[in-house]
């Protein structure tokens, strides 16, 4: 288990240009944003605007904190994404607009590189001690919101908010919170064959 504390994590500027966002872990190590495999980070949006594109990237976005944000997909699809709906996955080649819905937000994003990796993203809470097994590839758990014990291979971590630890599998994992509020968000990383 390799622990990534908030701390730890760069803040670099958006591809656009157009904000900033913190990276919590890029494969492989030092890519930039045009050479990633995968990448998860988080982001403070404060306005209105056009996505980046990435061509070849499949992303997912979550809203962590603030009212939401309503995307309109080059297709005519719209989306509006709070802190209650689920992760949202989509080509990160799509031309994508984000009107915020009252007041700026921050999200998490997890984006792959089609064809190498697969990704997928979902919600944990703290209402019940849970158990997970990774077979291969990895597992990255972004702690949100309340405290979580991490029990792998015989060692205890915590994880504090906006703390990360990033597993390789085969792994069982155990996974407890200090209240019903506490989330972290479970993220899956597989090569692909």
């Amino acid at each position: 288990m390799r622990l990534i504390r908030a701390s730890e994590c760069l803040i670099m500027p958006w591809k656009n240009g157009g904000g900033t966002t913190t990276e919590i872990a890029v494969h492989p190590q030092g890519a930039s944003l045009d050479t990633f495999d995968w990448r998860i980070s988080m982001a403070h949006v404060g306005g209105d605007g056009p996505f980046s594109s990435f061509p070849g990237i499949d992303r997912t976005l979550v809203v962590l904190r603030g009212d939401g944000i309503r995307l309109a997909l080059s297709d005519g699809e719209t989306i509006t994404l709070d802190r209650r709906t689920e992760p949202f996955a989509f080509a990160a080649d799509r031309a994508v607009a984000g009107q915020l819905v009252a007041g700026p937000i921050d999200d998490l994003n997890v984006m792959s590189r089609r064809g190498g990796w697969a990704h997928a993203m979902r919600r944990i809470t703290g209402e019940a001690p849970q158990a997970d097994r990774i077979e291969a590839g990895l597992l990255v758990l972004v702690a949100h919101a309340g405290s979580w014990g991490v029990t792998a291979a015989g060692r205890t971590e915590t994880l504090a908010p906006g703390d990360s630890a990033l597993l390789e599998g085969p792994a069982e994992v155990e996974l407890g919170a200090d209240s019903p509020e506490s989330e972290m968000f479970a993220i899956t990383l597989q090569p692909v064959s």
